[in-house]
């Protein structure tokens, strides 16, 4: 059995059939996002007597702002590079569209924090199959500026993968380099505290009336442990959901199953937002 946060391009999917073949049960993605976000998105589902449409708003910030970029990465900023070039997919009206990643900025406030942008990225993953949204979009978000500056870096060819020669006739991979450069500019040190934000928000029909749901997550750097909050927001989904499967109570079948498939059961994902709350994660519904 397996309970897994790690991102591959591949889709989980293809291991179906080996999973269920092994008898093995098999999680994948069940992080924040995709994981968590996608679990609540699920719930709002459930809520609707025609589900409309769905968008996941996620971002990890440093609490200080500080230039050039105001950002900090909790991971490699090769894997934040690689958001910053894969094409992000999302659902109008049933329809797949695809777009470049960092279009589509726009601005918006988040409570606490302030105003953010919100960017396209590929974040949905199994989600444009398993919930019944026609709409359905996930952005990232950053302090304001930054999605131009990482456009700008891209369009010169800094996040290139092909070897370009240097004028002095050596060979360098773009990406390779930018990723040493900013290594150091993006490195959370000790002592730094950083925070993490989500926003869900879905729109449907009840009873014939427009409703519209929304959870905010807030979490910050643990002030006792110095544990980061991406780090928190990530690994506690997989860890609660790991408990519920060694205690028998997760429900999933032998195969690959979609994290977001586990927000369908109100008392699976109440356990798990009452669990990261004991942690100090702040939800608000309906924000």
């Amino acid at each position: 059995d397996c309970i897994d946060i790690s991102f591959f391009p591949e889709e989980a999917s293809g291991l179906h059939d080996a999973a269920t073949k092994s008898g093995s049960r098999v999680v994948v993605d069940c992080g924040v996002m995709p994981g968590l976000g996608g679990m609540l998105a699920a719930r709002f589902s459930r809520q609707f007597d025609e589900p409309q449409s769905m968008r996941i708003l996620v971002g990890g910030l440093p609490e200080e702002r500080s230039w050039p970029f105001e950002y900090k990465a909790p991971f490699s900023p090769s894997d934040v590079i690689e958001e910053y070039v894969r094409p992000a997919r999302y659902l109008v009206d049933g329809k797949l569209v695809t777009m470049p990643a960092l279009s589509e900025v726009e601005p918006l406030d988040f409570p606490g924090i302030g105003t953010l942008e919100a960017f396209n990225t590929d974040g949905l993953r199994s989600i444009m199959d398993t919930l019944p949204y026609p709409s359905m979009i996930e952005k990232t978000m950053r302090y304001p500026g930054h999605a131009e500056k990482m456009r700008m870096l891209r369009e010169l060819g800094f996040f290139g993968e092909q070897p370009v020669q240097t004028v002095r006739g050596n060979s360098v991979v773009p990406l390779e380099l930018t990723s040493r450069l900013l290594f150091d500019n993006w490195k959370l040190e000790p002592g730094m505290r950083e925070l993490t934000v989500m926003r869900v928000e879905a729109t449907g029909l009840k009873d014939g009336r427009e409703l519209s749901l929304r959870c905010d997550l807030l979490d910050h750097t643990d002030p006792d442990s110095g544990d980061f909050s991406m780090a928190r927001t990530t690994g506690l989904p997989a860890v609660l959901c790991a408990r519920m499967l060694l205690a028998g109570k997760l429900g999933v079948e032998p195969g690959v199953t979609a994290p977001e498939t586990i927000g369908f059961d109100e008392t699976r994902l109440n356990y798990i937002i009452r669990g990261m709350q004991h942690y100090g994660v702040q939800f608000d519904f309906n924000a």
